[in-house]
């Protein structure tokens, strides 16, 4: 389960570039979450205009990517960033949102198991007959 450090000190920032490190986001992806307002904190910019996030901004940038590697769609990613924004009374809320998400998840994870059954037949079929040296004509479009 990811925590959140508190930045105590203004200096504990960091780059565009640094995020992009820690996290594996490019940095055209950072500036996308950042369009699509998927950050729970606004970015601070320097006096020179450039970006500086915080420890915070990264853990939960930790989360939003495992949330759309899930299949999470960015509106409802969009929508979860809003109630986390919002603070506190919006816990149901959020939870919901959770849930469904969880029961999605749940449903790829049952039709990947799925799968995985039939591949693991083709795969015992495919070594039966690799090992009784019988492999000719199974699944040959040409005989």
């Amino acid at each position: 389960m990811p925590t959140f450090e508190t930045v105590t000190a203004s200096s504990a920032t960091l780059s565009i570039g640094e995020v992009a490190a820690q996290t594996g986001l490019s940095v055209h992806a950072l500036r996308f979450y950042e369009r699509e307002e998927l950050l729970i904190g606004g970015v601070v910019r320097t006096a020179g205009g450039r970006r500086r996030y915080t420890l915070m901004d990264v853990e939960w940038l930790r989360i939003c990517i495992r949330l759309r590697e899930s299949g999470m769609p960015l509106a409802q990613l969009r929508q979860f960033a809003a109630l986390v924004r919002d603070g506190p009374g919006n816990e149901r809320q959020r939870l919901a949102l959770l849930q469904e998400h969880e029961n999605h998840i749940r449903a790829q994870l049952s039709a990947l198991q799925h799968c995985l059954e039939i591949v693991r037949y083709k795969v015992g079929v495919y070594q039966e007959h690799i090992s009784n040296d019988t492999t000719r004509g199974v699944w040959d479009p040409t005989i």
